[in-house]
């Protein structure tokens, strides 16, 4: 009767694991970055929705974004980063920014966000 043997060698449970060790390190470094990412979204997307953003001035709202980056302990993400351009309906806000973290030795992960929020006046905003 021959038998025959079954499951994983050593070698390959060690570069299984090796693989999944990359990855969960990887995600280590590229997740917070998303996380900051969509506290800056949620932040702009709250001063749309206050009533008196459409009225505030651009100094007022360069406050009530850095006062949401402060609820939400954004340290990279900077008040000055904020452009806020007049339009003929009020308000566009706009966040756009780069993160570099080293990922080992040499290698870095980098990512490019953009965030954009219309803040309208009047009746345009219902």
């Amino acid at each position: 009767m021959n038998r025959k043997q079954s499951g994983m060698t050593m070698l390959g449970f060690l570069i299984t694991l090796a693989v999944v060790m990359f990855f969960l390190y990887s995600a280590m470094k590229v997740v917070p970055m998303y996380i900051e990412f969509y506290s800056v979204k949620k932040a702009l997307a709250s001063i749309a929705n206050e009533q008196d953003a459409s009225n505030a001035s651009k100094e007022k709202i360069r406050s009530m974004f850095a006062r949401h980056l402060k609820i939400d302990y954004v340290k990279i993400i900077k008040p000055e980063m904020l452009k806020i351009d007049s339009t003929d309906t009020g308000y566009n806000l706009l966040v756009e920014y780069e993160r570099r973290e080293e990922l080992f030795a040499n290698l870095d992960v980098v990512g490019k966000f953009h965030a954009e929020q219309a803040v309208v006046r009047g009746a345009a905003a219902q």
